[in-house]
């Protein structure tokens, strides 16, 4: 590949969103593990290392609650055992998802489902704690997940989930042709991306306060990506993309609205800075049954 340009800025007017008032966000932190600079962005250092966030993001929205990713699972270990053996890389286990939820009384029935950013191993392992939810997938992601070795992980822990299958429409969002809005109120906008895997997404969340965000999840591993710019090397690329070409596409494209929202890549952990951690509900808690 040749190096990356930088594109022009988005000129053009940012997308109208009516999200209510009580719409939230939050980081929910499950681990990390160890990957070198120089693996993860052209020009990185091997002594760079970097810890790579797997996470999840709950999206509080009075229509139905959504969890953007999964992070890793109760049974990490033995989903990185799952994986070749020249990607395993030292990792550090935090509390899932679904404990992170249960610890705050957080009443699951709330949650429409996850809707991951695309179905590797590291984005959908949580999945083995929340039974019962949901999981919203596309249909160009379904067929890669089923299909991939690189969805091993995902078919296990997807054993028993309702899958929802939710349709792009031909409605372009910030130069992305094929979206979903979600509440059809443009607060949480899912735009396909498919270079990473075939059916890749972007959730682009707009709350009531003024804040947009961009949860790009592997579109690239670190916001050093968007801000040099820079692709992953070429190596990696072929080792990680489905279709590197339609992958700097979609990056150019994210590269120009750099300063108009917030990128969060899934796997730089200094880009969650600021989006607050889940904590108890007061009310919630006063609730016969409930529990911190």
């Amino acid at each position: 590949m040749t190096p990356l340009p930088r594109p022009p800025a988005w000129t053009a007017p940012l997308p109208p969103a009516e999200p209510p008032a009580d719409m939230t966000v939050h980081h929910l932190p499950t681990g990390t593990y160890e990957t070198r600079a120089a693996l993860a962005f052209r020009g990185g250092s091997f002594r760079d290392k970097r810890p790579f966030a797997a996470s999840a993001v709950l999206v509080r929205h009075p229509k139905g609650d959504l969890l953007i990713d999964a992070g890793f699972g109760a049974a990490v270990a033995e989903h990185i055992a799952m994986l070749p053996r020249f990607v395993r890389a030292p990792y550090q286990a935090g509390r899932t998802a679904a404990e992170q939820l249960d610890a705050i009384g957080y009443d699951r029935g709330r949650l429409l489902g996850v809707v991951p950013t695309h179905a590797h191993w590291d984005h959908v392992g949580g999945l083995d704690g929340l039974g019962g939810t949901p999981l919203w997938m596309n249909r160009l992601e379904r067929e890669y997940a089923a299909a991939d070795p690189d969805g091993k992980v995902y078919r296990q822990v997807s054993r028993g989930h309702e899958i929802h299958e939710y349709a792009f429409a031909d409605r372009p969002y910030l130069g992305f042709p094929s979206t979903y809005d979600v509440h059809g109120d443009g607060s949480v906008v899912i735009a396909l991306a498919g270079g990473h895997t075939t059916g890749s997404v972007i959730v682009f969340v707009t709350l009531p306060t003024g804040p947009r965000y961009a949860f790009v999840g592997d579109l690239t591993w670190q916001i050093d990506g968007i801000r040099r710019p820079a692709e992953r090397p070429w190596l990696m690329s072929r080792l990680a993309d489905s279709d590197p070409a339609q992958l700097r596409r979609d990056l150019l494209r994210m590269i120009a609205l750099d300063g108009l929202l917030r990128i969060v890549p899934a796997h730089d952990l200094g880009s969650y800075e600021g989006i607050p951690l889940l904590v108890p509900d007061p009310a919630a808690q006063a609730r016969p049954g409930r529990h911190a």
